[in-house]
């Protein structure tokens, strides 16, 4: 009898320690001109320059004449936008890898100008930097940013 028990005791232990799965999102860190409280959310639309932030890869997506463009800077025209001023919508329900698919209605919906609810940034924007094409500061700080020739690579809601 003390055999079974202790064997029944021993499959429950093993049974048990293997049900205890956890799940590992595997979510980048946000940059510090990002809005504070959404740290599970990937994606962030710009709406004042209509491009996307890809938070997992540290990248923007914006349109080039037609192809949506990954990189870590956002291209020359848009040299002087504030990321630290400029509102960020973020994308809450959308869990692909082409926040593009949407753009019509994110476009549509958050207009270049938008503003929602009061919005607060992780970090503060550095001294000595307008907050511009960085991207994700991390590691930056204090470094002049790259020529817009050496890069080849952007908070809203869906409904």
């Amino acid at each position: 009898m003390k055999k079974l028990v202790f064997a029944s005791v021993l499959f429950m232990s093993v049974f048990f320690a293997h049900a205890q799965v956890s799940v590992n999102v595997n979510i980048g860190t946000p940059p510090s001109w990002g809005p504070v409280g959404y740290d599970d959310s990937r994606y962030y639309y710009l709406p004042d320059i209509d491009a996307y932030y890809d938070v997992n890869q540290s990248v923007f997506i914006y349109d080039n004449s037609g192809k949506w463009i990954r990189a870590k800077r956002l291209p020359s025209r848009y040299r002087q936008y504030d990321l630290y001023s400029g509102y960020k919508v973020v994308l809450t329900d959308y869990r692909g890898d082409a926040p593009y698919t949407y753009h019509k209605k994110h476009r549509a919906d958050y207009p270049k100008g938008y503003h929602g609810k009061p919005q607060k940034n992780r970090g503060e924007k550095p001294k000595g930097n307008n907050g511009n094409h960085y991207g994700n500061d991390k590691g930056n700080k204090g470094k002049n940013p790259k020529s817009d020739s050496d890069k080849n690579h952007g908070h809203s809601k869906h409904h």
